[in-house]
This record gives structure tokens, sequence and C-alpha cells, in this order.
């Protein structure tokens, strides 16, 4: 049974700065709860057009690797292998799993300039959709623990995001 997650936040931030720190896989690591380990394993970075090839920016087609622990504090981890499917430099881009914990995982990053509160921002929202799969285990699983960390992943990001954002 596939879930459908939506999270959206406002930070004063502009909008260049915020797509190039979320376009940049180097960040994901900081804006993970740290309890999950995330690491970094390898990026296999394929640079959007127009950008540096020595830059951050990664474009469609980009594999990212990141280790994490599955379930905290237990130390057994998991490497995630997702792929950049599309990419829209300033207003989206989205990946998937090609390997780890889901059976199905989509994951779309939006990003809209907005001024809010007399400041200009950005409006980052993400839109998940994701398959546990293992029957009613796996949705017994998400009932009581996969969907529970999602949120709470989603919930420190929204808590840490303007500070990151605020740091090089």
């Amino acid at each position: 049974m596939s879930q459908r997650l939506r999270f959206e936040q406002w930070v004063p931030v502009p909008l260049a700065r915020v797509f190039a720190f979320f376009s940049d896989p180097r960040n994901l690591p900081r804006i993970m709860p740290p309890q999950l380990g995330a690491r970094l394993v390898r990026v296999e970075r394929v640079p959007p057009p127009g950008s540096a090839p020595e830059g951050g920016e990664a474009g469609a087609g980009t594999v990212i690797v990141v280790s994490v622990k599955l379930l905290p504090p237990l130390p057994v981890r998991t490497e995630w292998v997702a792929r950049i499917v599309e990419y829209e430099r300033g207003r989206h881009f989205a990946d998937v799993q090609d390997r780890g914990p889901f059976r199905r995982w989509e994951h779309r990053h939006e990003f809209e300039a907005r001024f809010q509160d007399g400041r200009d921002g950005t409006v980052v929202r993400d839109v998940l959709e994701y398959e546990v799969g293992l029957g009613v285990l796996g949705k017994v699983a998400d009932k009581l623990l996969v969907g529970r960390q999602m949120t709470r992943t989603f919930e420190h990001r929204q808590r840490t995001l303007e500070a990151l954002l605020a740091s090089p």
C-alpha cells in the first residue's frame, strides 16, 4: 500500500541560496536527525546543464549512496541508493530509490520564492510517496515505526533548516 506525505515550510532565505543548498548532496547528512547517523558514502554527480563540473549541484542522473541507521539506537546500518530523475533549477528536483529499505520511494523537492512577513524567502515543499512492502507486516511497521520516523525526520529538518542555511 502506497503512502503519501507532504511537508512544507517557509524560510527567510532567498530561493537561489535554498535551492543551491538542497541540490548539493553533500548537505544531505546535515538535514538528517543525528540519531540516524547519516553518512554520504558516494555521489556519482551529473552536473545540470549550465553548471560548473566541479560544483556541488547535482542534476538528473546523479546517484547518491547514503548509509543510515534504520532503527536507532540499534547500530544496524543500511545503504540507501537514490537517483535524481528530474531537475529544474530553482523550481524542483525529484529522486527515486534504486536500492534501499523501501519497496518504492519517490521524493519530489519543490521550491517557491515567496514574500512573507515583510521579507523575501522560500517555501520548501517535500512530497513523498513510498511503499514499505512486506504485506501486512509492512503495514504494521509503517503505522508503528516508518511513518513516525518520516515525520520526526522532517520535523527535525524544519527545526534546524534556517540555521543550516545561514551557515556556510
